[in-house]
């Protein structure tokens, strides 16, 4: 039987390590698609570096023997005593270790140097995330006197929020993040919605999925790891549904991205005390959860002024304090397989569940401490990095984009770029037809029945491509036979509903239109208009604009008929 919890143990680390993808796909679609490249990178070199410095000090400070219950002794085991070493061990502490440094990168997104990202990664798995988490779990002082993280909240998610959290401040906003009056106060908050709430959404799903690794992994029993299968369910799903009511109420729609993030704030609580409560308790933790992480948000943007175009303060900053203070609180022993106890080997259990304030009170001081040991440390190397070699990319880098810049990637989507028109040797455009110029059918003038010529006037429409459908079948149905369809970007200041992203005001930006254009001559043009008005019509910011031109000529390329003629259906 010892075996076959081996193996699950292994297959646990591997659904740690499939997180990483989870994390990356999160950080890509919160963000702008100009920077998806560096982001991946970000996130595959999280592992990539983590993995060195980890063989070479970051384990023996994590599970080597205890000094003092504040360090690990170093050595190289895993070089002179292979035939011996825990295998096992190594790589499922490695890949927690990558969890707690590709935290950091949401946070600082957008704005960061790569080679500074990939040095103070580097720190945290190194030195900052071994120290503590032997502490917790390697036998240190925390282990001793009856601290209880079943999995990381504190040790991973709490450290790697902090982390987020101040390399955001000292790094600062993104350009445009933050609109200021002339003393510098800010004055208004403006949203950056990510550009594929799909990824994102994926993202998620990949991580819950891996979460099931990430608290049932070191599960000794069957009902042991039923229990933690339950309550990781629960607290995210509860923490979802909380955050879709309470944003729907608050903003009027229930926030897409709110409820994504949410979903990882339930599972970043339950993370701690997933192996020691119940269903009530993981129902009561979720729900503080969903709504603790609407706050974190709020919290950022107006009050801290901090940026965080992902949310990870809020996710694991603050829900990763607040799964290891539930610990204190909901910590049952009917759970199966319970065993905390402090430094006289009685059993502890909950506040809420009769055990008084005595295992509320060492959550609180492994909580305070490593909170510190944290803040102190990470604060120390972005401040000797932002020193040397720079934290922050340049303006124009930003503006830019950091895959052009510091990767030389000119998009992550190169094969969705429209390709240019046919053009011939001179520069002038290449004709793609079989019909020589000389044989095409001669251009006439013709007139209307009173003798004038007729009268042209285009039409242009820039709407919502949603509506593009709608539109087309109801200019058909007015007559109209022939449209051009252009995607465009456009912007403009409107008066309408306001939408929301994140909790934040939606200003009017570069977004996907589509602009129709029609050229018409029997049809009445203010039936085109009105029609138009009809179908996009929503109340909302952004339904759109009608331009109306006149025309001096049409042309019918393929019969050489002009005017009125070429407007007919005749083809």
């Amino acid at each position: 039987m010892s075996e076959v919890w081996s193996v699950w143990f292994l297959i646990g680390a591997a659904l740690v390590f499939w997180m990483q993808a989870g994390f990356a796909m999160v950080e890509a679609g919160f963000t702008r698609a100009k920077n998806t490249g560096n982001i991946i990178m970000k996130n595959l070199m999280d592992f990539c570096i983590g993995t060195v410095v980890f063989i070479v000090i970051g384990f023996s400070l994590l599970m080597g023997e205890d000094l003092f219950g504040f360090i690990g002794k170093p050595g190289f085991d895993l070089f002179t005593a292979y035939e011996g070493f825990d295998f096992s061990g190594f790589v499922f502490n490695l890949v927690f270790c990558a969890t707690t440094a590709t935290i950091v990168s949401g946070a600082m997104a957008e704005r960061t140097k790569f080679l500074s990202y990939c040095i103070y990664s580097g720190v945290i798995s190194a030195l900052i995330y071994p120290i503590e988490a032997h502490w917790i779990w390697g036998g240190g002082w925390l282990a001793q006197i009856g601290f209880h993280d079943f999995a990381g909240s504190c040790a991973i998610h709490m450290v790697g929020g902090i982390s987020a959290l101040i390399g955001a401040k000292i790094l600062g906003p993104r350009i445009g993040k933050f609109t200021k009056d002339a003393s510098g106060k800010v004055t208004k908050v403006n949203a950056f919605p990510g550009h594929s709430i799909a990824l994102g959404a994926l993202g998620v799903f990949i991580l819950w999925l891996g979460w099931y690794g990430f608290n049932g992994a070191a599960a000794t029993s069957v009902a042991q790891l039923g229990s933690i299968f339950l309550t990781t369910t629960v607290a995210p799903a509860v923490a979802t549904v909380v955050c879709m009511i309470f944003t729907w109420l608050k903003y009027g729609k229930p926030d897409v991205s709110m409820c994504l993030n949410a979903s990882l704030a339930g599972l970043v609580a339950i993370t701690a005390p997933c192996d020691v409560t119940d269903c009530f308790g993981a129902v009561v933790i979720g729900a503080v959860a969903g709504l603790l992480v609407v706050f974190g948000v709020w919290l950022l943007d107006n009050v801290l002024h901090i940026d965080d175009p992902v949310g990870a303060v809020a996710v694991h900053c603050m829900n990763g304090i607040w799964g290891t203070l539930a610990v204190g609180l909901f910590a049952t022993d009917a759970a199966p397989g319970y065993a905390i106890a402090n430094a006289s080997g009685d059993t502890l259990v909950g506040l809420f569940y009769g055990g008084g304030f005595e295992l509320l009170g060492l959550q609180l001081l492994g909580f305070a401490t490593v909170a510190a040991w944290t803040v102190v440390t990470i604060t120390i190397t972005f401040l000797i990095i932002k020193a040397v070699v720079g934290l922050r990319v340049s303006q124009e880098e930003e503006l830019v984009g950091l895959d052009a810049t510091e990767h030389g990637l000119p998009s992550a989507y190169a094969g969705f770029a429209m390709l240019p028109d046919s053009i011939a040797a001179d520069g002038e455009p290449e004709p793609l037809g079989d019909t020589p110029a000389s044989e095409a059918v001669p251009v006439r003038k013709v007139t209307v029945s009173d003798g004038t010529e007729p009268k042209f006037t285009k039409i242009q429409i820039v709407c919502k491509e949603a509506k593009l459908e709608s539109l087309k079948n109801a200019m058909i149905g007015i007559g109209i036979t022939g449209m051009t369809v252009s995607h465009v970007l456009g912007c403009g200041i409107q008066k309408g509903k306001p939408e929301y992203y994140r909790g934040v005001a939606l200003e009017t930006s570069l977004l996907p239109k589509v602009q129709v254009d029609i050229v018409v001559s029997k049809v009445p043009v203010r039936a085109v208009i009105e029609t138009a008005k009809r179908v996009l019509y929503t109340g909302h910011i952004g339904d759109g604009k009608i331009f109306v031109y006149d025309v001096e000529n049409v042309v019918k390329v393929r019969t050489g008929e002009e005017g009125y003629d070429a407007l007919q259906d005749v083809e």
